[in-house]
């Protein structure tokens, strides 16, 4: 099993910047899927975005053009780059994984590991 601990989150204005960490330690297990979910109070979880171990990503609609999602192999850490931060972005920050079958994509799969979240708040 992988452990996933997020860092990074904080309240910020609107337009700003952050850059949300997650550091992965345990078995890391490949193929794989890996991601950030979010949960604002009283929403639905919503799947941000995810990569999976050969770099191919995808994002919710509500994020394309503003967060990049990325990893760094060598030091087994995904990051979220999140510009042009909202008010609507404001919620709990999760990265999670899940282990895949090469010729599936991540789309196809539940999450099974999870970080303990981040705060983010994105006042106007």
């Amino acid at each position: 099993q992988v452990q996933l601990v997020e860092s990074g989150g904080g309240s910020v204005q609107a337009g700003e910047l952050l850059r949300l960490t997650c550091a992965a330690s345990g078995y890391i297990y490949t193929p794989y899927c890996m991601g950030w979910v979010r949960q604002a109070p009283g929403k639905e979880r919503e799947r941000v975005a995810t990569i999976e171990e050969n770099g191919r990503t995808a994002y919710a609609d509500s994020v394309k053009g503003r967060f990049i999602i990325s990893k760094d192999n060598t030091k087994n850490t995904l990051y979220l780059h999140m510009n042009s931060l909202k008010p609507e972005d404001t919620a709990m920050y999760y990265c999670a994984a899940v282990p895949r079958q090469f010729y599936r994509r991540c789309h196809e799969y539940q999450f099974e590991d999870w970080g303990q979240g981040t705060q983010v708040t994105v006042s106007s």
